[in-house]
């Protein structure tokens, strides 16, 4: 009889990965769980957009470290991962979101995070096909995109755990010392009780078109989209690949639980970016899809004990990929005692009992 995990986790996309590994790599015997294909869930539905966000000084903190163990895993990755460091630039459509790329400004330099402002002209010249006029924009440089569903197998290949192919229908019959839950929207059918809503989105990918889009592109309008509580919402938000596609977003949707694409959505979504990248409708879409974003009442995950041996690692939102490192090296610093780099209590569950 073999012998029981420290830990086992129940998830095998991206964050559940990156969990997996920092727990082994912590010195910690794990084992992980998962149904259908590693990476095969949000984790392959999403854009692979690493960016540093500034919603809230705790997002700031989860997106920037982790932001900062991706660009020192970057030479490390396979090919196929398609690491690719284009940077985000946020556009301002008008004086009103200038000031807003301002704010960002300050709020990102004063946290020694590297930001460029461009003017009109120059936000032209760094993206010929925006249209023109277009006040200006905000460049992070130190973003980048990545193939999320690649890097999820290939953390687990480093790891080098059993992955158990199989449904999951309790915690309580994962036998472990720790089960986590790292089910993303499906998390609420293990963890009764936790406050992860699925928000449902579509994308778009075009046939190759090499320099169309040079950055990740998203509109400042993009925020009131991402924070709206209810409702259905779109924006422009475009993401170059290294294999010459462009990725084309968002949309985010509640109470949307089928698969299906929305036509009406997807048309919002798709004149969303023609009003700023007006040459993208000539382009030649090949494939459109749905994925589900595990969204929380305070748009920050739950990383940390639950009940019991239980754990979650969960409700990251549009955020998953980005915050995955993180979220796996935070799990294994709680789960063997060691100090965290950055304050753990934002995201520990227990923040929502009760």
């Amino acid at each position: 009889m073999s012998a029981v995990p420290d830990v086992a986790i129940v998830g095998g996309g991206i964050v559940g990965a990156a969990c997996a590994l920092e727990c082994k790599r912590a010195g910690l015997s794990v084992e992980v769980y998962e149904q259908s294909t590693v990476g095969g869930g949000a984790t392959a539905s999403g854009m692979g957009h690493v960016v540093v966000m500034d919603d809230s000084e705790a997002q700031f903190a989860l997106t920037h470290y982790s932001s900062t163990l991706w660009r020192e895993l970057a030479a490390e990755l396979p090919a196929a991962a398609e690491y690719l460091p284009c940077g985000t630039l946020w556009v301002a459509a008008d004086e009103e979101e200038m000031a807003e790329v301002h704010r960002k400004q300050s709020f990102y330099e004063a946290r020694g995070v590297p930001v460029e402002v461009l003017d009109a002209q120059q936000l032209a010249d760094a993206e010929p096909h925006l249209r023109t006029p277009l006040a200006g924009g905000l460049l992070v440089s130190g973003d980048c995109v990545v193939y999320p569903p690649v890097v999820a197998q290939w953390l687990l290949d480093q790891a080098g755990v059993t992955i158990h192919h199989q449904e999951i229908r309790a915690l309580a019959d994962v036998p472990a010392g720790i089960v986590v839950n790292a089910m993303g929207a499906a998390a609420p059918r293990l963890s009764p009780g936790i406050p992860v809503a699925p928000r449902k989105g579509h994308l778009v990918i075009t046939d190759r078109h090499p320099g169309f889009v040079r950055h990740q592109l998203i509109e400042l309008g993009y925020l009131k989209s991402a924070h709206s509580a209810s409702g259905d919402s779109v924006a422009f938000n475009v993401q170059p690949r290294k294999t010459g596609q462009i990725l084309i977003g968002s949309s985010r949707q509640y109470g949307a639980e089928h698969k299906e694409i929305d036509r009406e959505i997807l048309t919002r979504m798709l004149r969303r970016a023609a009003e700023y990248m007006p040459g993208i409708g000539a382009l030649t879409a090949i494939r459109t899809w749905t994925g589900f974003r595990a969204s929380t009442p305070d748009k920050l995950p739950l990383i940390g004990p639950w009940a019991g041996r239980e754990w979650l690692a969960t409700g990251h939102e549009g955020l998953g990929i980005t915050t995955s490192l993180a979220t796996g090296r935070l799990l294994a610093d709680l789960i063997t005692g060691r100090t965290p780099p950055i304050p753990a209590e934002p995201f520990l569950p227990l923040r929502c009992s009760p």
